[in-house]
């Protein structure tokens, strides 16, 4: 058994150390690049991704600029036990629109209705949902009424009406994240640890992944266009 919450402003400490713990976890499915667990890149990226959703949550606030809203899924008979989150961003310009940026269900506590759950939060409090996801998870998104638009990049953005909103919708700049101190050191490390070379074809296979992701993003639209 599972509750939703909607907190108001800031999370606390311990929902946002479980948030971060289960985005670094389960990076390969978060990240817009799909990094793979077996590319040396991968604790570049568990960084990375878990300094972006840190800064989000840090916005909850208000202080930031940004609108970000945070529907945690808890243990029904522990709910300090976080069990999935969702992160979304309102759009700035139109009170209907939402785009998801994040949604993570613990792997002990999928197939039990959590993530549908949060989807559908979102849904009854905004017409138009949005979201970017991988080709081979379309199938699973478009059984939450949700429907492929466009391919963007590696991925497909997907809406609930069917159709891109067009609103604006504030989103971090994450190319600064991947300038800090903290991600050149781990970077440095890395390079230490696997040498140049191996490092180098580690960008290849992530940029080789990317491409075959882009082209099976393309197909999957182009072939639910064709069917209607």
């Amino acid at each position: 058994m599972f509750i939703l919450s909607r907190p108001d402003g800031a999370l606390p400490e311990s929902f946002q150390n479980q948030i971060r713990q289960l985005v670094i976890d389960h990076v390969g499915e978060l990240s817009s690049v799909a990094i793979t667990s077996s590319n040396p890149l991968y604790p570049l990226y568990q960084y990375g991704v878990g300094l972006e959703v840190h800064q989000y949550l840090q916005a909850l606030d208000g202080t930031r600029g940004l609108a970000v809203q945070v529907l945690l899924a808890l243990d029904g008979d522990a709910p300090d036990q976080l069990l999935g989150f969702a992160l979304a961003l309102p759009a700035q310009d139109d009170p209907q629109a939402c785009a998801l940026a994040f949604l993570a269900v613990s792997p002990a506590h999928r197939r039990q209705g959590i993530a549908r759950a949060l989807i559908n939060d979102l849904r009854g409090r905004f017409a138009c949902l949005e979201l970017s996801t991988f080709a081979n998870q379309v199938p699973w998104f478009e059984a939450m009424g949700l429907q492929a638009v466009s391919a963007s990049g590696p991925q497909v953005l997907m809406s609930s009406t069917g159709q891109a909103s067009g609103a604006l919708i504030g989103r971090l700049d994450i190319a600064p994240i991947y300038q800090t101190l903290e991600v050149r050191q781990i970077h440095a490390y890395l390079l230490k640890q696997h040498g140049e070379e191996a490092m180098i074809e580690a960008e290849h296979q992530r940029d080789e992944r990317l491409d075959e992701l882009a082209e099976l993003a393309r197909a999957c639209v182009k072939a639910r266009k064709t069917v209607h």
